[in-house]
């Protein structure tokens, strides 16, 4: 039962955090931990700043991971992407740390965090990065996906 698990941005009133803001993110125990599954969360309101003019940057933020012991818990990952609305950071940093702080909470077999960011000035930025944990068959996986050429989030074939 989810009541158990000390979640305390699900069923409460929301409070969003104006400034980049991690601790929001919390976690529950994955039920099914010997399996190799994906969870992909695809978020297409993402907003962050431009570092050097202060412009906002609009994108779409896919999230897929192979859980391990840990998961996400959805609200509160809505409440991390929205606290990046005022964060001031180049497109690619923004989808590194997004990585970093999950990889931090979960501890996953497996994740990728992909950008696509609406066009300025004529030019799409869609920064793409991965990680696999050590030791397991998911680091091969991470070293094939980074290198694969065709990758389009709505296409690409999840093993």
């Amino acid at each position: 039962m989810r009541e158990n698990e000390h979640l305390t941005k699900l069923g409460s009133k929301t409070k969003y955090s104006m400034d980049y803001d991690p601790d929001v993110l919390e976690c529950f125990e994955n039920k099914h931990p010997g399996n190799d599954y994906f969870v992909k969360f695809n978020c297409p309101e993402f907003t962050s700043l431009c570092p050097i003019t202060g412009q906002p940057d609009f994108g779409t933020v896919y999230i897929s991971y192979v859980p391990s012991e840990k998961m996400v818990e959805s609200k509160s990952l809505k409440l991390y992407l929205f606290s990046f609305r005022n964060h001031g950071d180049f497109h690619e940093d923004c989808m590194n740390i997004i990585m970093k702080d999950l990889i931090k909470l979960m501890d996953p077999k497996y994740i990728e965090v992909w950008g696509k960011f609406l066009p300025r000035g004529g030019l799409s930025i869609d920064p793409y990065c991965n990680y696999g944990k050590p030791g397991t068959k998911w680091e091969q996986v991470a070293w094939e996906r980074l290198t694969h050429h065709d990758m389009n989030p709505e296409r690409v074939d999840n093993r």
